[in-house]
């Protein structure tokens, strides 16, 4: 630390951490099982990574960051001292987000540990609307059954339609041969579209579970209903219903696009959402298809901003 600095502290915990995450990725492909999407050490690994870095550009925004040069978002986050090995342990490997997430901010953690969220959130709510409410804990059961039953037609949907509609079709040498043109993308489309909902599952269930546990609570609306959705990994109806690319995006891993947001498109000194786009496709993995991808994503990202204009 002496040697190196501690102000870039946290560009040497981001290396590290995206460093280790790429090994373990290249073993889970390379060496055990290539093309096998199993549950494994490497998505935990990834939350982990998220979470590390995360803290890493926290503290350093609190304590080594002038006032004036954080972004509203890098003030409202920045840590201001250093946790201890428990807060950070605890952070990084607590029940509710250790196997699918989702990412949430050192700060919404230790606030929820304390039992300080429900407070802060009702009065920050009541003073920007000027409305008054009890001072009660929100009851997270009716959030919690509406996204089980939510993860209940996912997994209905990925068992039968999903089934039938298999994404590895679309590389068949029979159907590639004998299909036509229009054909294959419409079956290519219809088969991308029914394997989405085994990540509505997961990440539905893991923000079921945070709810349960009482983590999640955003605040009440105008109507005084509670919203538990702060920590909340995707929007479906969203998703399905978009229409552009930034949509789907920003409707779609939310967490991990926040993310991304925060370690590297508010920090870039020069092309934000190219770099953006390379760690997004880092930190996937190391398939060619997800450097494919998001390297598409860049071109798509860019048209769509020069129509704007």
């Amino acid at each position: 630390m002496i040697i190196i600095g501690v102000e870039n502290m946290h560009k040497y915990c981001f290396v590290f951490a995206l460093g280790y995450l790429t090994v373990c990725q290249i073993s889970r492909v390379y060496i055990f099982d290539y093309g096998q999407y199993s549950a494994d050490f490497s998505g935990p690994m990834m939350i982990i990574t998220q979470k590390i870095t995360s803290l890493a550009y926290e503290i350093h925004d609190g304590m080594f960051r002038k006032e004036e040069e954080l972004t509203p978002s890098q003030r409202c986050l920045a840590v201001r001292r250093m946790p201890s090995l428990l807060e950070y342990l605890s952070y990084n490997c607590n029940f509710m987000g250790i196997l699918a997430g989702p990412l949430c901010s050192y700060k919404d953690y230790i606030t929820f540990i304390e039992g300080r969220s429900y407070q802060l959130t009702q009065s920050e709510a009541n003073g920007k609307e000027e409305i008054k409410y009890e001072q009660t804990d929100p009851s997270p059961n009716i959030a919690v059954a509406q996204k089980l039953v939510v993860c209940g037609l996912s997994l209905l949907f990925h068992m039968t339609v999903s089934k039938t509609l298999p994404v590895e079709y679309n590389i068949d040498d029979h159907f590639r041969a004998t299909a036509s043109l229009p054909v294959r993308v419409i079956y290519l489309y219809l088969s991308l579209m029914a394997a989405r909902p085994k990540y509505y599952f997961a990440w539905t269930l893991a923000d079921a579970i945070n709810n349960a546990a009482g983590f999640g609570f955003r605040g009440y609306d105008k109507k005084g209903v509670a919203h538990w959705d702060s920590i909340s990994n995707l929007r479906i109806l969203h998703i399905e219903f978009s229409t552009s690319f930034k949509m789907f995006l920003d409707n779609w891993n939310i967490q991990t696009a926040l993310w991304l947001k925060r370690v590297c498109y508010e920090r870039a000194s020069f092309s934000p959402t190219i770099q953006t786009f390379i760690l997004s496709a880092i930190w996937h993995g190391v398939y060619p298809g997800y450097y494919l991808t998001f390297l598409t994503g860049v071109l798509m990202t860019l048209a769509a901003r020069t129509k704007e204009h």
